[in-house]
């Protein structure tokens, strides 16, 4: 094989720390499509603020079946997440993208959690290494997607976290209070040794 032209140095991928949207962004409100309900939740800004200074891209994926059942639109759906990203750009933090499926449970799709398909079009459009990124959220799903691209899944215990704690402890995946605490666990920023590889 031979090649011409100017040799670049390849760009080194980025690590990533994906995030659920309801139950782990935003308190959980059952489908919620009004962008004034949204209420950060605790602990949100100070562990993002810091996984963002540890240099963390961060990434917000989120299931709304709520769009395939009829309960709200996608362009309502869109407005709380522009809600989300406000609210969280007005405290220093920036989400790099949204990923949103809008499929319901019966749909045969590769987007909803636990599908990877969220998580691999990251990937492929800011050049992220799964293998060195991070899920957090508060649900088994999470953490399964987490685990079907070689991350690390954590759950938290906002929103439905309790739920899947018993699950959780039973594989051996991290289990944290909230985002802030997420954010003690991954500092210093390695997810060399966890426990899904």
């Amino acid at each position: 094989m031979s090649a011409t032209g100017t040799l670049r140095p390849v760009e080194p991928r980025r690590k990533a720390i994906f995030l659920d949207r309801d139950g782990t962004l935003i308190v959980e409100r059952n489908y919620l499509s009004d962008p004034a309900a949204v209420e950060l939740e605790r602990g949100v800004v100070a562990g993002l603020t810091a996984l963002q200074r540890a240099g963390w891209l961060l990434v917000m994926i989120t299931n709304q079946s709520g769009i395939a059942r009829g309960f709200f639109s996608e362009a309502q759906a869109r407005r709380v997440n522009e809600e989300v990203l406000d609210q969280l750009a007005a405290q220093g933090v920036v989400l790099q993208g949204i990923y949103m499926c809008p499929h319901g449970p019966a749909d045969e799709c590769d987007c909803r959690k636990p599908a990877p398909g969220m998580l691999i079009a990251a990937a492929e459009t800011f050049a992220i290494d799964l293998a060195q990124s991070v899920v957090i959220g508060d649900k088994r799903s999470d953490v399964e997607a987490a685990i079907s691209v070689g991350a690390l899944g954590v759950l938290v215990l906002t929103g439905h976290g309790c739920h899947d704690r018993a699950w959780a402890i039973e594989h051996g995946y991290p289990i944290t209070e909230t985002i802030a605490t997420a954010a003690r666990l991954l500092d210093p920023p390695s997810v060399d040794a966890h426990p899904q590889q």
